[in-house]
């Protein structure tokens, strides 16, 4: 069986989060990815969080389906290699701060002339263009800079921040369809091109259409916690076992559903039920109807409950709950893979199914540098050649 990107060859040359995870869905589908390192500087993404056995356990999903070379970039001969690379490859990602790579003398220009038909993403936090392009950047900024965090924690508190990489994963997603829409025109012209994705702007695409809201009305929407300005009920409410479960009514029929089960028929004949906007302006009621029903009920008899009413309801997991869930192992959301650093490794499977063309985790992430010899061999250099680049700090 064929995967859906065979014969795609892409260089990965991010760090951290946003350009790594595009890479890493694109070669869980088939594209054969090379991840380039500085030799004496490994991506930082390797030493974040847990590690076991000084193995870095983020990495092995970070870096799975992904060979793993080491070139120095800012070196002259290290960037004659990387255009011989590009030259073989169809895609490359990037997030060295705009500049970058055009001082290396391998900017898209040259990266170009090298490859007329490759598609290079280069990934930032705020672009290649503009007054902030040159200022470093991380995910946790454009949460703030794009009004999530201002959306984000209970009325009376402060703005908060996600405890992982949101705006960056988010931005991994619109890179890796950003790439696959240039890979198609690519196809049909012979053209390449630049792709340039600041993670600022896909997180602020996701937040509800509030620059058209402003823009007419005028309006700013303020934190309002696990509420929604859409609909209610709409929050988390906790059960007689102190277990929390997350109610949504996004449609007229479920909320219906909700306050009828939860005994309050009187209050879906109310003129203000009709519609989630309406009813979003009466939430102190509902809330209180709907906690009262759950919060005399234990988790198990919550969730039949619901079910049987045909009503929206979910169990606020951690990670030990997603392991357990029938729906997830269903699914096959958790894949173990066999790593040759530390044995059998769980993680997530890949994002999607695909009925013919599933995608596969081939391997998990490598050590630094692990292949190395196997890339620049594969580009004619011999082992003279390799050592004596090693010994000058290129490789």
């Amino acid at each position: 069986m064929t995967s859906p990107l065979d014969g795609v060859r892409v260089i990965d040359l991010s760090t951290l989060f946003a350009g790594p995870l595009a890479a890493t869905f694109l070669g869980d589908f088939g594209a054969e990815v090379l991840k380039i390192e500085h030799p004496a500087k490994p991506d930082a993404a390797r030493g974040h969080g847990p590690a076991k056995d000084g193995v870095n356990l983020w990495w092995k999903t970070l870096g799975r389906n992904k060979r793993t070379a080491t070139l120095n970039l800012s070196a002259p001969e290290g960037a004659d290699l990387l255009l011989r690379l590009a030259a073989e490859h169809d895609v490359l990602i990037e997030n060295f701060r705009p500049g970058t790579l055009e001082r290396w003398g391998v900017g898209p220009n040259r990266l170009l002339e090298a490859n007329p038909r490759l598609v290079i993403a280069r990934v930032t936090a705020f672009g290649q263009i503009g007054p902030y392009a040159s200022r470093p950047g991380f995910g946790s900024l454009a949460e703030a800079m794009s009004g999530f965090a201002a959306l984000t924690g209970e009325p009376d508190g402060p703005p908060t921040l996600p405890p992982f990489g949101l705006a960056d994963g988010i931005a991994a997603l619109a890179t890796s369809f950003a790439v696959l829409t240039a890979l198609r025109n690519a196809e049909r012209t012979g053209v390449g091109q630049v792709v340039d994705m600041a993670i600022l702007e896909p997180i602020l695409m996701l937040l509800g259409g509030q620059i058209t809201a402003y823009d007419q009305l005028g309006i700013v929407q303020q934190r309002v916690g696990n509420r929604s300005v859409n609909n209610a009920p709409r929050n988390v409410y906790r059960t007689a076992d102190g277990s929390w479960v997350a109610v949504s009514t996004s449609s007229q029929s479920i909320a219906e559903r909700v306050l009828r089960l939860v005994g309050r028929p009187d209050l879906v004949g109310q003129p203000w039920f009709a519609s989630g906007h309406t009813r979003a302006q009466h939430a102190d009621e509902l809330d209180a109807a709907v906690a009262a029903w759950i919060g005399e009920r234990t988790l198990p008899d919550v969730l039949d409950a619901f079910e049987r009413a045909e009503a929206a309801v979910g169990p606020v997991y951690d990670v030990r709950g997603v392991l357990e869930d029938p729906q997830y192992q269903a699914l096959g959301t958790v894949l173990e893979v066999q790593d040759d650093e530390l044995g059998p490794v769980k993680m997530q499977n890949v994002l999607f199914r695909l009925s013919e063309t599933p995608g596969t985790v081939r391997w998990a992430g490598r050590p630094h540098g692990a292949d190395t010899i196997e890339v620049f061999t594969g580009l004619g250099l011999d082992e003279d050649r390799i050592a004596e680049l090693r010994q000058k700090g290129v490789l």
